[in-house]
Protein backbone atom coordinates (compact mmCIF):
# COMPACT_ATOMS: atom_id res chain seq x y z
CA UNK A 1 0.00 0.00 0.00
CA UNK A 2 1.14 3.57 -0.70
CA UNK A 3 1.79 5.84 2.15
CA UNK A 4 -1.11 8.08 3.18
CA UNK A 5 -0.30 11.39 1.68
CA UNK A 6 -1.92 14.79 1.78
CA UNK A 7 -4.44 14.15 -0.68
CA UNK A 8 -5.56 17.94 -0.27
CA UNK A 9 -2.74 18.86 -1.99
CA UNK A 10 -4.14 17.69 -5.57
CA UNK A 11 -6.96 20.24 -5.72
CA UNK A 12 -6.25 24.39 -5.78
CA UNK A 13 -6.98 26.07 -2.19
CA UNK A 14 -10.16 28.07 -1.81
CA UNK A 15 -13.26 25.82 -1.49
CA UNK A 16 -10.71 22.88 -2.79
CA UNK A 17 -13.18 21.30 -5.05
CA UNK A 18 -12.45 20.56 -8.80
CA UNK A 19 -15.05 22.65 -10.93
CA UNK A 20 -15.50 21.72 -14.51
CA UNK A 21 -13.50 24.57 -16.60
CA UNK A 22 -14.72 28.26 -15.33
CA UNK A 23 -18.05 27.04 -14.20
CA UNK A 24 -19.70 28.72 -11.50
CA UNK A 25 -20.07 25.79 -9.18
CA UNK A 26 -23.79 24.62 -8.53
CA UNK A 27 -23.41 23.88 -4.92
CA UNK A 28 -20.86 25.12 -2.42
CA UNK A 29 -20.60 25.16 1.11
CA UNK A 30 -18.48 26.65 3.94
CA UNK A 31 -17.88 26.14 7.31
CA UNK A 32 -20.70 23.78 7.46
CA UNK A 33 -21.20 22.93 11.82
CA UNK A 34 -24.17 20.64 12.96
CA UNK A 35 -23.87 19.63 16.80
CA UNK A 36 -25.88 17.04 18.59
CA UNK A 37 -25.88 16.44 21.95
CA UNK A 38 -23.35 13.50 22.23
CA UNK A 39 -21.06 14.76 18.89
CA UNK A 40 -20.20 16.69 16.25
CA UNK A 41 -21.66 15.34 13.20
CA UNK A 42 -20.41 18.44 11.15
CA UNK A 43 -16.71 20.51 12.05
CA UNK A 44 -16.65 23.20 9.51
CA UNK A 45 -17.20 21.38 6.34
CA UNK A 46 -16.25 23.19 3.03
CA UNK A 47 -17.58 21.23 0.39
CA UNK A 48 -18.43 22.59 -3.57
CA UNK A 49 -19.74 20.41 -6.38
CA UNK A 50 -19.76 22.10 -10.05
CA UNK A 51 -23.10 21.52 -12.84
CA UNK A 52 -22.09 18.21 -14.34
CA UNK A 53 -19.66 16.85 -11.89
CA UNK A 54 -20.25 13.56 -10.08
CA UNK A 55 -18.32 14.30 -6.47
CA UNK A 56 -18.43 11.47 -4.09
CA UNK A 57 -18.43 11.85 -0.35
CA UNK A 58 -16.24 9.15 1.42
CA UNK A 59 -16.17 8.23 5.02
CA UNK A 60 -16.84 5.20 7.37
CA UNK A 61 -20.05 5.02 9.37
CA UNK A 62 -20.50 7.92 11.54
CA UNK A 63 -18.50 10.57 9.61
CA UNK A 64 -20.55 12.74 9.13
CA UNK A 65 -22.00 12.51 5.74
CA UNK A 66 -25.48 11.65 5.74
CA UNK A 67 -25.75 14.78 8.34
CA UNK A 68 -24.11 16.51 5.22
CA UNK A 69 -26.69 15.68 2.60
CA UNK A 70 -29.62 15.89 5.04
CA UNK A 71 -28.36 19.56 5.60
CA UNK A 72 -28.38 20.00 1.68
CA UNK A 73 -31.16 18.74 1.11
CA UNK A 74 -33.47 20.79 3.93
CA UNK A 75 -33.97 17.87 6.36
CA UNK A 76 -31.51 19.25 9.10
CA UNK A 77 -30.42 22.98 9.97
CA UNK A 78 -26.88 23.80 9.89
CA UNK A 79 -26.07 25.72 13.69
CA UNK A 80 -22.99 27.15 11.64
CA UNK A 81 -22.13 27.82 8.43
CA UNK A 82 -23.05 29.08 4.80
CA UNK A 83 -24.97 27.62 1.49
CA UNK A 84 -24.43 28.81 -1.76
CA UNK A 85 -26.62 28.01 -5.35
CA UNK A 86 -25.18 28.76 -7.96
CA UNK A 87 -23.38 31.71 -6.54
CA UNK A 88 -26.77 32.84 -4.43
CA UNK A 89 -26.48 32.25 -0.48
CA UNK A 90 -29.65 30.28 0.48
CA UNK A 91 -31.17 28.99 3.60
CA UNK A 92 -32.73 25.60 3.16
CA UNK A 93 -35.84 25.36 5.36
CA UNK A 94 -36.78 22.33 4.52
CA UNK A 95 -36.97 19.09 1.65
CA UNK A 96 -39.65 21.31 -0.58
CA UNK A 97 -37.67 24.37 -0.63
CA UNK A 98 -34.67 22.42 -1.72
CA UNK A 99 -36.99 20.48 -4.53
CA UNK A 100 -38.05 23.93 -5.43
CA UNK A 101 -34.15 24.53 -5.89
CA UNK A 102 -33.93 21.77 -7.74
CA UNK A 103 -32.16 19.01 -5.58
CA UNK A 104 -33.22 15.94 -4.94
CA UNK A 105 -32.36 13.02 -2.50
CA UNK A 106 -32.67 9.39 -2.64
CA UNK A 107 -31.71 8.25 1.44
CA UNK A 108 -29.90 5.42 2.84
CA UNK A 109 -32.73 4.89 4.86
CA UNK A 110 -35.89 4.83 3.31
CA UNK A 111 -38.68 7.04 3.92
CA UNK A 112 -41.56 5.31 2.76
CA UNK A 113 -45.43 4.91 4.20
CA UNK A 114 -46.02 1.34 4.49
CA UNK A 115 -49.61 1.12 3.82
CA UNK A 116 -49.61 3.12 0.62
CA UNK A 117 -49.08 2.20 -3.02
CA UNK A 118 -45.92 2.63 -4.70
CA UNK A 119 -47.65 5.23 -6.14
CA UNK A 120 -49.11 7.24 -3.93
CA UNK A 121 -45.47 7.76 -1.86
CA UNK A 122 -43.88 9.39 -4.97
CA UNK A 123 -46.71 10.86 -5.14
CA UNK A 124 -46.35 12.47 -1.77
CA UNK A 125 -42.75 13.93 -2.73
CA UNK A 126 -44.29 15.82 -5.34
CA UNK A 127 -44.66 19.77 -5.09
CA UNK A 128 -47.40 20.42 -8.32
CA UNK A 129 -50.73 18.50 -8.93
CA UNK A 130 -50.95 15.45 -10.19
CA UNK A 131 -53.41 12.97 -11.87
CA UNK A 132 -52.32 8.98 -10.00
CA UNK A 133 -52.95 7.11 -13.19
CA UNK A 134 -50.84 9.20 -15.42
CA UNK A 135 -48.25 9.09 -12.31
CA UNK A 136 -48.35 5.51 -12.38
CA UNK A 137 -48.42 5.00 -16.24
CA UNK A 138 -45.06 7.71 -15.70
CA UNK A 139 -43.35 5.73 -12.82
CA UNK A 140 -43.73 2.47 -15.13
CA UNK A 141 -42.03 4.36 -17.99
CA UNK A 142 -39.37 6.07 -15.88
CA UNK A 143 -38.75 2.76 -13.76
CA UNK A 144 -38.03 0.14 -16.78
CA UNK A 145 -35.79 2.51 -18.98
CA UNK A 146 -33.78 3.31 -15.64
CA UNK A 147 -33.88 -0.92 -14.85
CA UNK A 148 -35.72 -0.37 -11.81
CA UNK A 149 -38.72 -1.89 -13.02
CA UNK A 150 -41.27 -1.78 -9.99
CA UNK A 151 -45.33 -2.06 -9.72
CA UNK A 152 -46.72 1.33 -8.82
CA UNK A 153 -50.10 -0.31 -7.71
CA UNK A 154 -48.29 -1.79 -4.89
CA UNK A 155 -48.45 -1.37 -1.01
CA UNK A 156 -45.08 -1.08 0.52
CA UNK A 157 -45.57 -3.23 3.03
CA UNK A 158 -45.34 -5.57 0.97
CA UNK A 159 -41.66 -4.89 -0.76
CA UNK A 160 -38.49 -6.54 -0.12
CA UNK A 161 -35.56 -3.75 0.48
CA UNK A 162 -34.01 -4.01 -2.78
CA UNK A 163 -37.78 -3.01 -4.38
CA UNK A 164 -38.04 -0.10 -1.55
CA UNK A 165 -35.03 0.76 -2.34
CA UNK A 166 -36.03 1.41 -6.21
CA UNK A 167 -39.26 3.12 -5.22
CA UNK A 168 -36.72 5.81 -3.58
CA UNK A 169 -34.48 6.21 -6.90
CA UNK A 170 -37.38 6.23 -8.86
CA UNK A 171 -39.50 8.94 -7.12
CA UNK A 172 -36.48 11.33 -7.18
CA UNK A 173 -35.28 10.37 -10.62
CA UNK A 174 -39.15 11.88 -11.51
CA UNK A 175 -38.29 15.15 -9.53
CA UNK A 176 -35.87 16.28 -12.97
CA UNK A 177 -33.25 17.37 -9.99
CA UNK A 178 -30.43 19.63 -11.29
CA UNK A 179 -28.46 18.32 -8.05
CA UNK A 180 -28.89 14.82 -7.36
CA UNK A 181 -28.07 13.52 -4.05
CA UNK A 182 -27.28 9.49 -3.76
CA UNK A 183 -27.16 8.06 -0.25
CA UNK A 184 -26.05 4.51 -0.62
CA UNK A 185 -28.13 4.03 -3.81
CA UNK A 186 -26.66 0.60 -5.39
CA UNK A 187 -26.40 -1.18 -1.63
CA UNK A 188 -29.01 -3.58 -2.83
CA UNK A 189 -29.57 -3.51 -6.29
CA UNK A 190 -28.46 -6.42 -8.80
CA UNK A 191 -24.96 -6.13 -10.63
CA UNK A 192 -27.27 -5.11 -14.11
CA UNK A 193 -29.54 -2.64 -12.46
CA UNK A 194 -25.81 -1.09 -11.12
CA UNK A 195 -24.36 -0.85 -14.93
CA UNK A 196 -27.84 0.60 -16.05
CA UNK A 197 -28.00 3.39 -13.23
CA UNK A 198 -24.53 4.39 -13.91
CA UNK A 199 -25.23 4.93 -17.37
CA UNK A 200 -28.43 6.93 -16.21
CA UNK A 201 -26.39 9.32 -13.89
CA UNK A 202 -23.54 9.99 -16.63
CA UNK A 203 -26.39 10.90 -18.93
CA UNK A 204 -27.49 13.07 -16.31
CA UNK A 205 -24.41 14.66 -15.81
CA UNK A 206 -23.63 14.37 -19.60
CA UNK A 207 -26.72 17.13 -19.32
CA UNK A 208 -25.39 18.95 -16.62
CA UNK A 209 -27.09 17.64 -13.62
CA UNK A 210 -25.07 17.84 -10.28
CA UNK A 211 -24.45 14.50 -8.54
CA UNK A 212 -23.71 14.03 -4.82
CA UNK A 213 -22.96 10.39 -4.60
CA UNK A 214 -22.22 8.30 -0.99
CA UNK A 215 -21.09 5.25 -1.25
CA UNK A 216 -19.05 2.38 0.45
CA UNK A 217 -17.98 0.34 -2.76
CA UNK A 218 -14.87 1.52 -3.65
CA UNK A 219 -14.94 0.21 -7.14
CA UNK A 220 -18.18 2.03 -8.05
CA UNK A 221 -16.66 5.14 -6.68
CA UNK A 222 -13.34 4.63 -8.87
CA UNK A 223 -15.77 3.46 -12.05
CA UNK A 224 -18.31 6.56 -11.44
CA UNK A 225 -16.63 9.46 -10.14
CA UNK A 226 -15.10 12.86 -11.35
CA UNK A 227 -13.54 13.62 -7.39
CA UNK A 228 -13.91 12.73 -4.37
CA UNK A 229 -14.43 14.71 -0.80
CA UNK A 230 -12.95 12.30 1.91
CA UNK A 231 -14.66 12.90 5.81
CA UNK A 232 -13.13 11.13 9.18
CA UNK A 233 -15.10 12.14 12.21
CA UNK A 234 -16.99 15.12 11.13
CA UNK A 235 -14.44 17.20 9.10
CA UNK A 236 -12.61 16.89 5.79
CA UNK A 237 -9.80 15.03 5.47
CA UNK A 238 -9.09 15.38 1.94
CA UNK A 239 -10.10 15.56 -1.73
CA UNK A 240 -8.87 13.16 -4.09
CA UNK A 241 -9.55 11.81 -7.60
CA UNK A 242 -10.59 8.71 -6.99
CA UNK A 243 -9.39 7.50 -10.74
CA UNK A 244 -5.99 8.33 -9.37
CA UNK A 245 -6.17 6.52 -6.27
CA UNK A 246 -6.19 2.51 -5.37
CA UNK A 247 -8.63 0.68 -3.50
CA UNK A 248 -6.18 0.27 -0.65
CA UNK A 249 -5.74 3.79 -0.70
CA UNK A 250 -9.04 5.02 -0.79
CA UNK A 251 -9.83 3.20 2.18
CA UNK A 252 -7.10 4.23 4.05
CA UNK A 253 -7.94 8.16 3.89
CA UNK A 254 -11.60 6.65 5.11
CA UNK A 255 -10.73 5.08 8.48
CA UNK A 256 -7.03 6.08 9.10
CA UNK A 257 -5.45 3.10 8.61
CA UNK A 258 -4.65 0.14 6.17
CA UNK A 259 -7.28 -2.76 6.47
CA UNK A 260 -6.53 -6.06 7.20
CA UNK A 261 -6.70 -9.25 5.02
CA UNK A 262 -9.46 -11.85 6.02
CA UNK A 263 -8.16 -14.30 8.27
CA UNK A 264 -9.16 -17.87 7.36
CA UNK A 265 -8.63 -20.72 10.28
CA UNK A 266 -8.02 -24.34 9.16
CA UNK A 267 -11.09 -26.39 9.78
CA UNK A 268 -12.95 -29.23 8.62
CA UNK A 269 -17.30 -29.24 8.12
CA UNK A 270 -18.35 -31.36 11.27
CA UNK A 271 -22.31 -32.41 12.53
CA UNK A 272 -25.29 -31.27 10.43
CA UNK A 273 -26.92 -28.45 12.33
CA UNK A 274 -28.99 -26.48 9.98
CA UNK A 275 -31.30 -29.23 7.25
CA UNK A 276 -34.04 -27.74 4.99
CA UNK A 277 -36.07 -30.45 3.30
CA UNK A 278 -38.18 -29.84 -0.07
CA UNK A 279 -39.51 -26.74 1.77
CA UNK A 280 -42.28 -24.94 -0.31
CA UNK A 281 -44.20 -22.31 1.45
CA UNK A 282 -46.80 -20.22 -0.46
CA UNK A 283 -45.99 -16.47 -0.28
CA UNK A 284 -49.03 -14.34 2.07
CA UNK A 285 -48.10 -11.59 -0.27
CA UNK A 286 -49.75 -11.57 -3.66
CA UNK A 287 -47.12 -9.92 -5.22
CA UNK A 288 -44.50 -12.26 -3.27
CA UNK A 289 -42.42 -15.47 -4.43
CA UNK A 290 -43.60 -19.38 -3.24
CA UNK A 291 -40.92 -21.37 -2.05
CA UNK A 292 -40.67 -24.56 -4.73
CA UNK A 293 -38.65 -27.65 -2.96
CA UNK A 294 -35.82 -25.77 -1.43
CA UNK A 295 -33.41 -27.93 0.14
CA UNK A 296 -29.71 -27.26 1.81
CA UNK A 297 -27.55 -28.20 4.61
CA UNK A 298 -25.05 -26.33 6.35
CA UNK A 299 -22.76 -28.27 8.84
CA UNK A 300 -20.42 -27.26 12.02
CA UNK A 301 -18.08 -24.58 11.25
CA UNK A 302 -19.05 -23.97 7.32
CA UNK A 303 -20.35 -20.91 5.79
CA UNK A 304 -22.97 -21.14 3.04
CA UNK A 305 -23.76 -17.87 1.23
CA UNK A 306 -27.54 -17.29 -0.69
CA UNK A 307 -27.03 -15.08 -3.05
CA UNK A 308 -30.09 -13.61 -5.34
CA UNK A 309 -31.75 -10.57 -6.72
CA UNK A 310 -33.94 -9.38 -3.83
CA UNK A 311 -37.73 -10.47 -4.20
CA UNK A 312 -36.75 -13.55 -5.26
CA UNK A 313 -38.10 -15.17 -2.61
CA UNK A 314 -35.03 -14.31 0.04
CA UNK A 315 -37.93 -12.49 2.65
CA UNK A 316 -40.04 -15.75 1.94
CA UNK A 317 -36.86 -18.01 3.58
CA UNK A 318 -35.52 -15.84 6.21
CA UNK A 319 -39.37 -15.91 7.60
CA UNK A 320 -39.89 -19.42 7.34
CA UNK A 321 -36.32 -20.31 8.86
CA UNK A 322 -36.34 -17.61 11.80
CA UNK A 323 -39.66 -18.54 12.92
CA UNK A 324 -41.90 -15.90 12.01
CA UNK A 325 -43.71 -17.73 9.53
CA UNK A 326 -44.31 -21.16 11.30
CA UNK A 327 -45.46 -23.93 9.11
CA UNK A 328 -49.12 -25.01 8.37
CA UNK A 329 -49.78 -28.42 9.67
CA UNK A 330 -51.31 -29.62 6.56
CA UNK A 331 -48.40 -28.12 3.85
CA UNK A 332 -45.19 -28.20 5.08
CA UNK A 333 -43.64 -31.67 6.85
CA UNK A 334 -42.19 -30.97 10.62
CA UNK A 335 -38.72 -31.55 9.57
CA UNK A 336 -38.54 -29.84 6.67
CA UNK A 337 -36.36 -27.56 8.60
CA UNK A 338 -34.34 -29.39 11.08
CA UNK A 339 -31.76 -27.36 13.63
CA UNK A 340 -29.36 -29.41 15.37
CA UNK A 341 -31.44 -32.42 14.37
CA UNK A 342 -34.38 -31.47 16.05
CA UNK A 343 -37.80 -30.82 14.16
CA UNK A 344 -38.20 -27.27 13.98
CA UNK A 345 -40.34 -26.14 11.09
CA UNK A 346 -43.54 -25.51 13.75
CA UNK A 347 -41.46 -24.05 16.48
CA UNK A 348 -41.88 -20.42 17.50
CA UNK A 349 -39.09 -18.57 16.98
CA UNK A 350 -38.50 -18.63 20.69
CA UNK A 351 -38.36 -22.38 20.42
CA UNK A 352 -35.86 -22.14 17.45
CA UNK A 353 -33.49 -19.40 19.72
CA UNK A 354 -33.76 -22.19 22.79
CA UNK A 355 -31.76 -25.07 20.17
CA UNK A 356 -29.33 -22.61 19.46
CA UNK A 357 -30.59 -20.48 16.65
CA UNK A 358 -29.61 -16.87 16.14
CA UNK A 359 -30.79 -14.75 13.20
CA UNK A 360 -29.72 -11.06 11.62
CA UNK A 361 -32.64 -9.83 10.08
CA UNK A 362 -31.66 -7.50 6.57
CA UNK A 363 -33.82 -4.65 8.09
CA UNK A 364 -31.83 -3.19 11.24
CA UNK A 365 -34.31 -0.45 11.92
CA UNK A 366 -37.91 -2.01 12.44
CA UNK A 367 -36.99 -5.71 12.73
CA UNK A 368 -33.38 -5.61 13.89
CA UNK A 369 -33.60 -2.88 16.54
CA UNK A 370 -36.99 -0.86 18.03
CA UNK A 371 -35.43 2.70 17.08
CA UNK A 372 -36.89 4.27 19.90
CA UNK A 373 -35.37 1.72 22.55
CA UNK A 374 -31.76 2.04 23.69
CA UNK A 375 -29.17 -0.43 23.37
CA UNK A 376 -29.77 -2.01 26.78
CA UNK A 377 -33.80 -2.31 26.11
CA UNK A 378 -32.46 -3.68 22.65
CA UNK A 379 -30.58 -6.64 23.97
CA UNK A 380 -33.35 -7.35 25.78
CA UNK A 381 -35.40 -8.20 22.59
CA UNK A 382 -33.57 -11.75 21.52
CA UNK A 383 -30.71 -12.07 24.30
CA UNK A 384 -33.12 -11.94 27.56
CA UNK A 385 -32.10 -15.72 28.31
CA UNK A 386 -28.83 -14.12 29.00
CA UNK A 387 -29.25 -13.63 32.60
CA UNK A 388 -31.54 -10.78 31.77
CA UNK A 389 -34.49 -12.01 33.22
CA UNK A 390 -35.12 -13.61 36.99
CA UNK A 391 -38.00 -15.08 38.22
CA UNK A 392 -40.32 -12.68 35.43
CA UNK A 393 -38.00 -9.66 36.58
CA UNK A 394 -36.42 -8.09 34.22
CA UNK A 395 -32.63 -7.27 35.54
CA UNK A 396 -31.89 -3.92 33.81
CA UNK A 397 -28.24 -4.43 35.08
CA UNK A 398 -27.66 -7.44 33.68
CA UNK A 399 -28.83 -5.74 30.14
CA UNK A 400 -26.42 -2.85 30.18
CA UNK A 401 -23.98 -5.37 31.36
CA UNK A 402 -24.68 -7.33 27.88
CA UNK A 403 -24.71 -3.77 26.12
CA UNK A 404 -21.70 -2.75 26.63
CA UNK A 405 -20.18 -5.46 26.46
CA UNK A 406 -21.41 -5.83 22.90
CA UNK A 407 -20.42 -2.01 22.66
CA UNK A 408 -17.17 -2.83 23.63
CA UNK A 409 -16.44 -6.31 21.99
CA UNK A 410 -17.58 -5.36 18.77
CA UNK A 411 -16.59 -1.21 18.49
CA UNK A 412 -19.38 0.40 18.38
CA UNK A 413 -19.30 3.69 18.10
CA UNK A 414 -22.19 5.22 20.72
CA UNK A 415 -23.46 7.21 23.12
CA UNK A 416 -23.06 4.22 25.48
CA UNK A 417 -26.08 1.29 26.54
CA UNK A 418 -28.24 4.42 26.76
CA UNK A 419 -28.03 5.40 23.35
CA UNK A 420 -31.19 5.54 20.97
CA UNK A 421 -31.07 3.01 18.31
CA UNK A 422 -31.60 5.48 16.14
CA UNK A 423 -28.79 7.74 17.25
CA UNK A 424 -26.48 5.06 15.55
CA UNK A 425 -25.08 4.82 12.14
CA UNK A 426 -25.96 2.12 10.19
CA UNK A 427 -22.67 0.53 10.46
CA UNK A 428 -22.78 1.00 14.10
CA UNK A 429 -26.32 -0.46 14.50
CA UNK A 430 -25.39 -3.31 12.69
CA UNK A 431 -22.10 -4.01 14.42
CA UNK A 432 -24.30 -4.26 17.75
CA UNK A 433 -27.48 -6.32 16.11
CA UNK A 434 -24.38 -8.75 15.04
CA UNK A 435 -22.31 -8.97 18.32
CA UNK A 436 -25.99 -9.14 20.22
CA UNK A 437 -26.25 -12.55 18.84
CA UNK A 438 -22.64 -13.64 18.79
CA UNK A 439 -22.95 -13.25 22.14
CA UNK A 440 -25.29 -15.13 22.74
CA UNK A 441 -23.58 -18.41 21.26
CA UNK A 442 -25.40 -19.67 18.74
CA UNK A 443 -25.14 -23.13 17.31
CA UNK A 444 -26.39 -21.77 14.07
CA UNK A 445 -26.46 -17.95 12.83
CA UNK A 446 -28.56 -17.15 9.76
CA UNK A 447 -27.53 -13.36 8.64
CA UNK A 448 -29.09 -11.31 5.91
CA UNK A 449 -27.53 -8.82 3.76
CA UNK A 450 -24.82 -8.68 6.70
CA UNK A 451 -22.81 -5.49 5.39
CA UNK A 452 -25.56 -3.55 3.74
CA UNK A 453 -24.40 0.02 3.92
CA UNK A 454 -21.80 -0.41 5.62
CA UNK A 455 -18.49 1.10 5.45
CA UNK A 456 -15.67 -0.43 3.96
CA UNK A 457 -13.52 -0.75 7.62
CA UNK A 458 -16.73 -2.25 9.47
CA UNK A 459 -17.17 -4.81 6.97
CA UNK A 460 -14.16 -6.10 7.03
CA UNK A 461 -14.38 -6.16 10.84
CA UNK A 462 -18.04 -7.99 10.35
CA UNK A 463 -16.83 -10.53 7.64
CA UNK A 464 -13.81 -11.63 10.09
CA UNK A 465 -16.32 -11.86 12.82
CA UNK A 466 -18.22 -14.48 10.99
CA UNK A 467 -14.98 -16.25 9.75
CA UNK A 468 -13.93 -16.57 13.57
CA UNK A 469 -17.37 -17.51 14.04
CA UNK A 470 -17.12 -20.63 11.85
CA UNK A 471 -13.81 -21.67 12.92
CA UNK A 472 -15.29 -21.91 16.55
CA UNK A 473 -17.83 -24.83 15.15
CA UNK A 474 -21.03 -22.29 14.08
CA UNK A 475 -23.05 -23.06 11.15
CA UNK A 476 -23.55 -19.80 9.36
CA UNK A 477 -26.15 -19.25 6.54
CA UNK A 478 -25.33 -15.68 4.63
CA UNK A 479 -27.81 -14.21 2.40
CA UNK A 480 -26.53 -11.53 0.46
CA UNK A 481 -27.01 -9.51 -2.45
CA UNK A 482 -22.90 -9.01 -2.35
CA UNK A 483 -21.15 -11.12 -4.28
CA UNK A 484 -17.62 -10.13 -3.71
CA UNK A 485 -18.66 -11.32 -0.25
CA UNK A 486 -20.00 -13.66 -0.21
CA UNK A 487 -17.43 -15.45 -2.52
CA UNK A 488 -15.12 -13.73 0.03
CA UNK A 489 -16.45 -15.66 3.02
CA UNK A 490 -18.15 -18.53 1.89
CA UNK A 491 -17.41 -22.22 1.94
CA UNK A 492 -19.94 -23.35 -0.45
CA UNK A 493 -22.57 -21.08 -2.97
CA UNK A 494 -26.52 -21.05 -3.96
CA UNK A 495 -28.62 -18.96 -5.89
CA UNK A 496 -32.32 -17.88 -5.47
CA UNK A 497 -34.16 -16.85 -8.17
CA UNK A 498 -38.06 -17.57 -8.89
CA UNK A 499 -38.30 -19.61 -5.64
CA UNK A 500 -35.99 -22.14 -6.28
CA UNK A 501 -32.90 -23.17 -5.46
CA UNK A 502 -29.60 -23.28 -7.84
CA UNK A 503 -27.53 -26.09 -7.40
CA UNK A 504 -24.75 -25.54 -4.58
CA UNK A 505 -21.25 -25.39 -5.51
CA UNK A 506 -18.01 -25.01 -3.87
CA UNK A 507 -17.02 -21.47 -3.81
CA UNK A 508 -13.96 -22.01 -5.41
CA UNK A 509 -15.67 -24.33 -8.10
CA UNK A 510 -17.59 -21.34 -9.48
CA UNK A 511 -17.30 -17.79 -10.68
CA UNK A 512 -19.34 -13.83 -10.59
CA UNK A 513 -20.67 -15.47 -14.40
CA UNK A 514 -21.82 -18.26 -13.20
CA UNK A 515 -23.58 -17.08 -10.02
CA UNK A 516 -24.52 -14.17 -12.23
CA UNK A 517 -26.45 -16.12 -14.48
CA UNK A 518 -28.06 -18.13 -11.83
CA UNK A 519 -29.19 -15.15 -10.79
CA UNK A 520 -31.85 -14.66 -13.81
CA UNK A 521 -33.01 -18.00 -12.86
CA UNK A 522 -31.00 -20.05 -15.55
CA UNK A 523 -30.37 -23.11 -13.90
CA UNK A 524 -31.33 -26.77 -13.46
CA UNK A 525 -34.11 -27.70 -15.77
CA UNK A 526 -34.01 -24.38 -17.44
CA UNK A 527 -30.34 -24.91 -18.26
CA UNK A 528 -29.56 -28.49 -18.15
CA UNK A 529 -27.42 -28.23 -15.19
CA UNK A 530 -27.42 -30.92 -13.08
CA UNK A 531 -26.51 -30.42 -9.28
CA UNK A 532 -22.63 -30.73 -8.27
CA UNK A 533 -20.64 -33.39 -6.45
CA UNK A 534 -20.32 -31.83 -3.49
CA UNK A 535 -23.96 -30.93 -3.36
CA UNK A 536 -25.96 -33.02 -0.66
CA UNK A 537 -28.22 -36.00 -1.59
CA UNK A 538 -31.59 -34.05 -1.12
CA UNK A 539 -30.02 -30.30 -2.50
Amino acid sequence: MKALRNPMSDFPSGDGARTRGDALPRLALTGITKQYPAVRANDDVTLSVAPGEIHAVLGENGAGKSTLMKIIYGAVRPDAGEIRWEGETVEIANPAAARKLGIGMVFQHFSLFETLTVGENIALALDEPFDLKTLSKRIREVSADYGLDIDPQRHVHSLTVGERQRVEIVRCLLQNPRLLIMDEPTSVLTPQAVRKLFMTLRRLAAEGCSILYISHKLDEIQELCDSATVMRGGRVTGRVQPKQETHASLAQLMVGHSLPDYTRREHKPGALLLDVKQLSVASDDPFGTSLRDVSFSVHAGEIFGIAGVSGNGQAELLAALSGEKRADRSSVRADAIAICGKPAARLSAGGRRALGFGFVPEERLGRGAVPAMSLADNALLTAHRQSMVKSGWIRAGAMRAFAKRCIDAFDVRCGGPDALAQSLSGGNLQKYIMGREILQAPKVLVVAQPTWGVDVGAAAFIRQQLLDLSARGVAILVISEELEELFDICDRIAVLAGGRLSPVRATGATNAEEIGRWMSGLFGDREGAAPAADQPAHA
